[in-house]
């Protein structure tokens, strides 16, 4: 496979029909869901031995919400990243825990 075959190709993914889903309705209510796509692709070689080489490609999609018709009104819904919660929610609880800690040894030094 040649450098601009890879290059076609990620052309090809990274287009806004790949970011925006095939819209459906129910109850009079148009939903348009959305993504985030991010992508790449490398390459290196010698110019003396052309075989000699390589190269990737590499794409990445994470919903990113949707947009809600109804009627004239239009709303974007964002998509909730759960993992991403949980993580948050785990380092806020590591951070206090240092902190209590930090004040729990302060108070100590102080008796």
């Amino acid at each position: 496979m040649r450098i601009m075959d890879v290059v076609n190709e990620s052309r090809s993914v990274m287009r806004a029909s790949e970011v925006f889903g095939t819209p459906f309705e129910k109850n009079g209510v148009t939903v348009i869901p959305a993504a985030r796509i991010m992508g790449g692709a490398g390459g290196g070689g010698d110019q003396h031995q052309p075989q000699a080489g390589g190269m990737g490609f590499g794409v990445m999609a994470q919903p990113a919400g949707a947009f809600v018709i109804k009627g004239n009104e239009v709303s974007w819904q964002p998509a909730l990243d759960l993992n991403r919660v949980i993580l948050m929610g785990q380092v806020v609880a590591i951070v206090a825990l240092f902190t209590a800690r930090a004040i729990v040894k302060a108070v100590a030094k102080r008796r």
